[in-house]
């Protein structure tokens, strides 16, 4: 394909897909993305961090081939005002799989999140986010180790596809009328409206992904999140599709959380993920109170939401939270803060968002190595007190640097042998 302003590198090979799989040469062009705001400083400390740990970790015979793609601010001052760019959809496509800084959305004008429009316009379903501790990391938990949890969000409905219709507007009032005449419904004059629409398609589709995750990923358990004993034909359907896709297409290796008890007095059985459920409102407490209960988490988009970023402030915050939008064969890995413009081109922000999703997308390509590498390296870093300003003010005797210096320093790390 021809782009205009998207230059393919010179040599690497494109990530080939053949029905579900795709296939990873040794040496993937992969898409890049900026992003706004901080997102220059961190995208190019991680770049020099991921080359770094792919070298190492395969001495030379896997290389990555970088291809920047654009959206956000950049895209805007190349492509003549358009923040959003229908070649950079068409090259996340072409590549299979690419990485996105932070960006920016337009005020009082064009879409309501560039965020949410990339998500709508290739489908990316499913907003895969990870949360673990990293030893070192400052967290509120007395035992923050005990959580290690992956969320999987829908990413497509519930709020993200909600309709609504202002308080005082003729379609709002309109819409009233017919709800209290036709549906005998109840509620407060001039209330604003609005509708959520959860399917039985988009939700089988995120819980038969959250379930082939935890196979794939030797997971125990994964736990359905929901409001469903208030709203009944939305977040109880989610309920509902999400125990029937495990027992229509899983039921040789799931069972329930009632049948772990009656059946093997809740003891797990080896080899088999244990499917429950629980209300949305009591996650949060048990989130804190027993992480170690939880493994995998689907969930409609607005719990979701609120659910990743809190899980995420128990282990270090949402500056060290990675994420992925992903459909069956699209994967769009993410920092999953916002731009923070008041720290752009300052070198100070911690890389670590964009640095884990890098960790989770190498993962996602087959290459554990890398990720190891990474992993070891930002302990080992840590140990040191090596650290951004964010951890630095919650640390004794920390010694503080700035992005591409911490950068450095967990380069350092990998090349000496200390992350092997």
């Amino acid at each position: 394909m021809t782009y205009q302003h998207v230059q393919m590198p010179a040599s690497g090979e494109k990530i080939s897909v053949s029905g579900d799989t795709f296939s990873v040469p040794e040496n993937p062009i992969l898409g890049y993305v900026e992003g706004d705001g901080i997102g220059p400083d961190i995208t190019k400390a991680c770049l020099r961090v991921w080359d770094a740990a792919v070298e190492r970790a395969y001495d030379g015979n896997r290389k990555v081939h970088w291809a920047e793609l654009y959206m956000g601010e950049k895209a805007a001052g190349i492509y003549d005002g358009d923040y959003f760019p229908a070649e950079t959809l068409e090259a996340i496509k072409d590549l299979t799989v690419a990485i996105k800084g932070p960006l920016t959305t337009p005020v009082g004008k064009g879409f309501r999140s560039l965020n949410v429009a990339l998500r709508q316009s290739l489908d990316l379903y499913a907003c895969v986010r990870p949360v673990r501790h990293y030893a070192g990391v400052p967290s509120p938990l007395k035992e923050p180790q005990k959580v290690d949890v992956v969320f999987f969000r829908e990413n497509t409905e519930d709020v993200y596809a909600g309709l609504e219709w202002q308080s005082g507007s003729d379609d709002n009032k309109k819409l009233a009328k017919f709800l209290r005449e036709e549906m005998d419904a109840d509620f407060f004059e001039d209330a604003g409206l609005g509708v959520k629409p959860i399917s039985e398609f988009g939700s089988k589709r995120l819980v038969r992904k959250a379930i082939q995750y935890a196979i794939d990923n030797g997971r125990e358990s994964v736990t359905l999140v929901h409001k469903g004993n208030i709203m009944k034909f939305t977040e109880g359907a989610f309920r509902e599709w999400g125990y029937e896709v495990a027992k229509e297409e899983f039921g040789d290796i799931t069972i329930t959380e009632d049948e772990l008890w009656e059946k093997h007095d809740g003891k797990r059985p080896e080899g088999k993920i244990v499917i429950k459920d629980r209300i949305a409102d009591i996650m949060f407490q048990l989130m804190l109170l027993r992480p170690d209960d939880f493994d995998v988490i689907a969930t409609m988009n607005l719990n979701g939401d609120y659910m990743s970023d809190a899980a995420a402030a128990e282990v270090g915050g949402i500056g060290i939270a990675p994420g992925a939008n992903m459909a069956d064969n699209i994967a769009v890995f993410e920092a999953t803060h916002g731009t923070a413009p008041k720290y752009a081109d300052q070198n100070k922000v911690n890389p670590g968002s964009l640095l884990f999703s890098g960790v989770n997308m190498f993962e996602y390509l087959g290459w554990p190595e890398v990720a190891q590498q990474i992993n070891k390296a930002y302990e080992k870093v840590l140990a040191d007190k090596v650290v951004t300003y964010d951890f630095a003010r919650n640390m004794t005797g920390a010694k503080e640097v700035g992005t591409s210096q911490f950068a450095d320093a967990l380069i350092e790390k990998i090349q000496s042998g200390a992350a092997d």
